[in-house]
């Protein structure tokens, strides 16, 4: 009678669920006392604007003036104002350090090396990016909402639009809900370019640089009345189009084509940083 050997049994690794992982990351995120900071100067804008407005007393001009009295239109106003420049930097810090910040760490080695997956690990990043991005924007219409009505205050039609008619409350919060969500496209357009620079250097203030760069160029292309041919092709033409919802009837044509826009620069900035993520070395 022969006896057989039993090999000890060996644990295999377990696969990690996405939605641990999902958390993992946005927990990582918003643990840093960065992302905190930039969140409660977002909270910040719409409360400085309604007290300028207040002090102004109808003194003001143009879009900003237009709040005095009105406070339903402080939200859009706010995002509109922070998409400008502060919303594009606060998404580049994040993508900045989601890849290169950890390649400069070493600590990207380790996270190419784990059994998660590459695919994975870029939906991890991007995620975290959306989130921060879904984070500030929430906090300019939910404070600019609670600013606008103790602080400015409201008319009797809660939102006098820009064509001089009344919208309810739920209409007027409908078209802040409607610019929330299309600034949140808009920003992840931007975080995946920021993302595919991120993946190709091992420097987060480049990351930094090329968005701010980026942003000041399309500027002054689209300043260039000989260059209004390129305009249809810059991420930030349109970007004026969340001040629309403030007419009535609402104009959807420069809403549409920006949303458009952005779908595109997503989908290379996406194609772009899987490519790099894919091929580079652990």
């Amino acid at each position: 009678m022969t006896a057989t050997a039993t090999l000890p049994s060996v644990d295999t690794p377990r696969g990690v669920s996405v939605g641990r992982l999902l958390g993992a990351e946005v927990g990582w995120v918003l643990r840093r006392p960065r992302t905190l900071v930039m969140l409660g100067v977002f909270a910040l804008v719409p409360v400085l604007i309604s007290i300028g407005v207040a002090v102004a007393d109808g003194t003001g001009q143009g879009l900003i003036g237009a709040v005095t009295g009105n406070g339903l239109m402080l939200p859009v106003v706010a995002i509109t104002v922070s998409l400008a420049l502060l919303l594009p930097l606060a998404v580049a810090m994040v993508a900045a350090d989601a890849i290169a910040g950890e390649a400069a760490q070493g600590t990207l080695r380790g996270l190419l090396l784990a059994p998660v997956g590459r695919l994975r690990l870029v939906g991890m990043k991007a995620f975290g990016v959306l989130v921060v991005a879904t984070l500030a924007v929430l906090a300019l219409a939910v404070v600019g909402v609670v600013a606008g009505m103790v602080v400015v205050g409201r008319p009797e039609g809660q939102l006098v639009t820009l064509s001089g008619t009344t919208l309810g409350l739920s209409d007027a919060l409908g078209r802040i809900a409607l610019v929330v969500a299309w600034t949140i496209g808009q920003l992840a357009a931007v975080g995946a370019v920021a993302l595919a620079v991120s993946a190709l250097t091992e420097h987060p203030s480049v990351v930094i640089a090329s968005v701010l760069g980026g942003l000041i160029v399309f500027g002054v292309l689209s300043a260039i009345p000989a260059l209004e041919w390129l305009q249809p092709y810059l991420l930030t033409t349109g970007w004026t189009a969340s001040a629309d919802v403030l007419r009535d009837p609402m104009p959807t044509d420069g809403l549409l084509s920006s949303t458009l826009r952005a779908v595109c620069y997503l989908a290379v900035g996406a194609g772009l940083t899987v490519f790099r993520m894919l091929r580079r070395d652990a």
